[in-house]
């Protein structure tokens, strides 16, 4: 790679230079109003999240969402909707990292691979309380500047690249080995 006879060029421009991924099961415990019978449903709803570059291989991912339990209580003849708030912190290591980014100032991207989600919603034996199981995962990409190296045609473009000029036509020979029948041969089978 020579500059001096300008066959190549130094192009900086903006890619991943890192990315991790990370799926976290947690348990919360949700106080109810009064003792469960049986729950009803159980859905998330409201997950808010930001994330922000913690050190050189860590991404922190911020944010809160609302567990919202319907349930049951006095021997299933009153029901009642349970709401509480969450908020956690996730920290995502890169497992894939470019060393060679040029500067410190990056754009950290977040992408919700899965929203937080109820897998199990079950009564406790401590009274009113009541153990919700979620589930979540995240992908985060770091985006920075980087220096990439390209050729240089030093002639330029030759007006015989047009792809016009490519020979698409089948020859003799090509057409003698296709067999005709080659439909009608599956049909039958």
């Amino acid at each position: 790679m020579t500059f001096l006879d300008q066959e190549y060029r130094e192009i900086i421009t903006k890619a991943v230079c890192g990315k991790g991924r990370r799926f976290v099961e947690t348990t919360h415990s949700v106080a109810a109003s009064h003792k469960p019978s049986s729950i009803l449903g159980c859905w998330v709803i409201n997950h808010l999240y930001n994330a922000k570059k913690k050190s050189k291989d860590t991404v922190e991912v911020n944010g809160s969402y609302d567990i919202n339990i319907w349930y049951s209580y006095n021997d299933n003849t009153k029901t009642e909707v349970v709401t509480e708030r969450i908020t956690y912190s996730d920290n995502i290591k890169l497992s894939v990292k470019d060393d060679h980014c040029i500067n410190d100032d990056y754009d950290v991207v977040a992408k919700v691979l899965q929203q937080p989600n109820c897998l199990e919603c079950k009564i406790t034996n401590q009274g009113n309380k009541i153990a919700v199981e979620i589930e979540r995962e995240f992908l985060v990409q770091i985006i920075g500047d980087t220096k990439v190296y390209v050729k240089v045609n030093p002639s330029g473009f030759h007006q015989n690249d047009d792809d016009d000029d490519w020979d698409y036509d089948v020859s003799e020979e090509e057409l003698d080995g296709i067999n005709p029948d080659f439909l009608n041969s599956k049909d039958k089978e």
